[in-house]
Formats: C-alpha cells, structure tokens, sequence
C-alpha cells in the first residue's frame, strides 16, 4: 500500500482554513456531509497539544509494574492491613496554592523559570497536570487578587474538567495593590485609621463572594499585621481592632463556610506579630465562635517549636481547622515538604491521624490540607511532585503506627518500647503502597521520573514561551 506522507505544517493549515470556514458556516453542507464540526476540530487541536496522553502514562507505568509487584508483595508480607491504608491514601487529596506553580523569590530577587503559567486557566492545567501524574492533588487554593476569575462559572466548569475542586480561599492585605485607596504599610486589619480597616474587611467579604461562585467553602486569613520595633503600637489595642475586624468577615460567613486564622512568628514584622502563634489564633478563634478555626503552616513557628504538641492540643479543642505543608530550617523558608526534618514531620502527622481517630474525624474531609510554598531555585512542578509524595509517605507510616500497643507503653511508661513503636513505623518503606494508590487511581508509579521522560516542562516552554511568569509573589 502506498503511504502518503503530509507535513505537519501542512495539516495545521488545512486544519486552520477548515476552522475558520466552519467558524463562519456551521451549518454549510460540508459539516452535515462529514460530520466534522467546529468543536469537533477544537477538541482535535486540545489533543494534539495534550502534554500527556494516556500511552505515556502506560508506557511508564508497564516499564516500572514488574519491580513494583515486587515491592508491594514484600510489605504486604510484612505489613496488616495494607489494602485499608491504601484506600485511605488514594481518598487523601492535597490541595495546591495557584501561587506556588511559578518561580518564587526573596527579598533580594526572583528568578523566574520558563513556560509559567501566565493566567489562571494554565495554573489550573498545570494542578491538573499534577493530578493527573499523582492522583492525589485534586483541589487548587487561589489568592485574591492575583487570580481573581474573569467567568466563575467558566474557571469552576474548567477545574471540574481537570478533575478540580476549589480548596480555601486566600485574602490579601499584605501588600498594597495598583489602584488601591489606602496602604497597608502600617497594617490591615489592626490598622489605626478605621478607612484601612474597612478597605481590609471589604476585600476579605469580596473574596468570599470569589468563592462562593467557584465553590469554595472556607476563608484563610493570613495578616502581615504587626511591629517592627518597640512603642510603635499598642499590643491590646491591636488585638482589638483586629478582632473587631475578623467579627465584620465572620459575620459574612456563609453558613457552610469555615475561616481559617493563620499564624506567624516573624515577618514582615520582626518586633511582634499581632498574630504570631498558636495562642493567639485560638484566642481569635474561640472568640469569634464556631466556624473559625486555627490555621498551622509549618514555616510558620521559631526554631524547635513543638509543632506535633501544638497540633495535639488544638485537635483536642476541635480548633485545628487546615494545615499548611513545607519545610524549613529556618523560619518560613518554604521548602520541599520533608526535605529537611522529615521525622518531625512524621510525628506531626501521628499526631494528626491520632487526633483525628480520637474525635471520629475523616482523615480525608474535615482538615483543610494545602501545601504552602514559593521556591526560587527548583522547577515548581517538580518540587510540588516531591512534597505530595513526602505527604503520602509520612501519612502512609502514620497509618501503620501501633496505637494500642503505644498506649500501653505509655502507660506502662515504657519510655524504649514507645519509641521503638514509633521509629519501627518510620523506618518502614511505604513507596510501594503510595505507588499502589496512584496506580489504582490511573497515575503513574514514579510522577517525578515520568515528569521528566515526557520532557513536561520543555512542552511548557514550547507552548508558553521562555519568558512567561506566573503572577503572585
């Protein structure tokens, strides 16, 4: 049989002519003779530009499956309860903050990478690209007022496309935006001048409303309020303003929605934070009343704080509402998650499971979990590959912690067998089950390496350009 071999080049141009004519003829005998119709063109462009296809996916997956049924038979040999816990990991979803697809920078630059997202619909390409590739990255947390949605209902139908949902909602009164009335140069919602306060309050309410269309049921509320050196404010005067002004957004609260009170110990400010720790976001958080809760970022704390303490106790009040993953060494340095402490990470999430088991919770639904990070020297997709991977990782062992056999040690104060119990879960190489999870729910074995074989940033490049970049920090 005789091959005809066409360019590319040249089906594109015929493909185009044939577009721009069913554009202006949807009805033309053309259409009604060969069934092609203008979306059906759209739909073959959006193929064509697919940056991975199911083959690919494949391809990786039959390359690594023979290794991986190995790995699996062996903790399943040595291991209970191994299909209850890769059920729980493949409901555990990781929510991914739009502003963290592109490069991130500090204070004395940024350096920004090729092929960013350079509008909200890329930011939710590349979370689905990252969903699609784990399988465990099913929700996207936008930042108000760097992705305010032109249609709602537009971006939500698209997300859902991509197997999306919308997490938290994130309000932004640490820096001062193009046109703004008022700065926040001296704070938001403490701030001395009551106009300051309200212009902080209306944008808080504004983004519910952002919310609300997208589907969205919760608020974060993270404050750069605070001082930078002695005197320069009242400590109780700016409490209260601040809580006056929380009372204002809770009230806008739809009934279904939560507000998160996020914490910080340093920075911007370096005297005092008018939310600096744990105490106060609880204080704020009793106080406003049922629907608010207490955020924990993990850069968010100094040097050695307790946090797998601070989350124990703020799940035995019923207050830890959202949790936000990274790492540090620190202070917020927001890197990969598990890249530097990873066996405090470990116990925070014992304790996060623990906790959680003690009051009936659903691992999966009743914690807000986004990872939080902006990095400058990593490709972003990747870093966000490896800290959904160190998430299901430290879950996954976690999971496998004795908890009857912990107790009595505890009460036996068996101080060696307790951290025997502890250490021998962390130990365990819980790859295979984490693979497991993604491969039941049609991800790959390895995101990370197939990330890279499929050239993913290249085709990013190609489709983006080298000099786009993502709007946010």
């Amino acid at each position: 049989m005789l091959k005809l071999l066409i360019p590319s080049w040249l089906l594109d141009y015929f493909a185009t002519l044939l577009l721009m004519y069913l554009c202006v003829n949807p009805d033309s005998p053309l259409a009604k003779t060969t069934g092609i119709t203008f979306e059906f063109l759209i739909l073959t462009f959006e193929l064509r530009d697919m940056i991975l296809d199911q083959n690919t996916l494949h391809t990786h997956n039959d390359a690594g499956i023979k290794l991986h049924q190995q790995q699996l038979s062996h903790i399943r040999s040595v291991t209970d309860n191994t299909d209850a816990i890769i059920e729980k990991l493949r409901a555990f979803q990781v929510a991914i903050p739009s502003w963290a697809l592109g490069t991130g920078g500090t204070r004395f630059g940024r350096f920004s990478g090729a092929g960013e997202p350079g509008s909200l619909e890329e930011k939710i390409a590349d979370v689905g690209l990252l969903h699609a590739l784990n399988r465990s990255s099913g929700a996207i947390s936008l930042h108000i007022p760097w992705d305010i949605p032109s249609d709602a209902a537009a971006i939500r139908q698209l997300a859902a496309d991509h197997g999306l949902r919308f997490d938290a909602v994130n309000s932004n009164t640490f820096q001062d935006q193009p046109g703004q009335q008022h700065s926040y140069k001296f704070g938001s919602l403490q701030h001395t001048d009551k106009a300051v306060r309200k212009q902080a309050i209306e944008h808080n309410i504004e983004v519910i409303r952002h919310g609300v269309e997208l589907g969205s049921d919760s608020l974060t509320v993270w404050l750069s309020d605070g001082s930078s050196f002695p005197g320069q404010l009242s400590f109780r005067k700016a409490f209260s303003r601040t809580l006056e002004s929380l009372e204002e957004i809770y009230a806008a609260l739809p009934d279904n929605w939560k507000v998160f009170v996020e914490y910080k110990a340093f920075e911007p400010n370096f005297y005092s934070m008018t939310v600096g720790d744990w105490g106060q976001s609880l204080l704020f958080a009793n106080k406003l009343g049922p629907k608010a809760y207490t955020l924990v970022d993990l850069g968010h704390h100094l040097p050695n704080a307790n946090i797998e303490q601070i989350v124990a106790l703020l799940l035995q009040e019923g207050k830890l509402g959202g949790f936000h993953f990274n790492d540090s060494k620190y202070g917020d340095d927001d890197l990969t998650v598990g890249s530097i402490n990873p066996y405090q990470f470990f116990l925070i999430f014992q304790e996060l499971v623990d906790g959680m088991d003690a009051r009936g919770m659903n691992h999966a639904r009743d914690l807000g979990w986004m990872i939080d990070a902006s990095h400058n020297i990593k490709d972003p997709l990747e870093d966000l590959l490896q800290s959904v991977e160190a998430i299901q990782l430290a879950y996954a062992q976690a999971l496998l912690v004795d908890s009857v056999a912990l107790e009595h040690a505890r009460n036996n104060n068996d101080v060696a067998q307790a951290q025997e119990i502890l250490q021998d879960a962390y130990r365990t190489d819980v790859r295979a089950l984490v693979a497991e999870a993604r491969l039941q729910d049609g991800g790959a074995l390895q995101p990370l390496r197939l990330f890279r074989e499929a050239g993913i940033r290249k085709q990013l490049i190609k489709q983006r350009g080298e000099r786009s970049v993502a709007t946010g920090l």
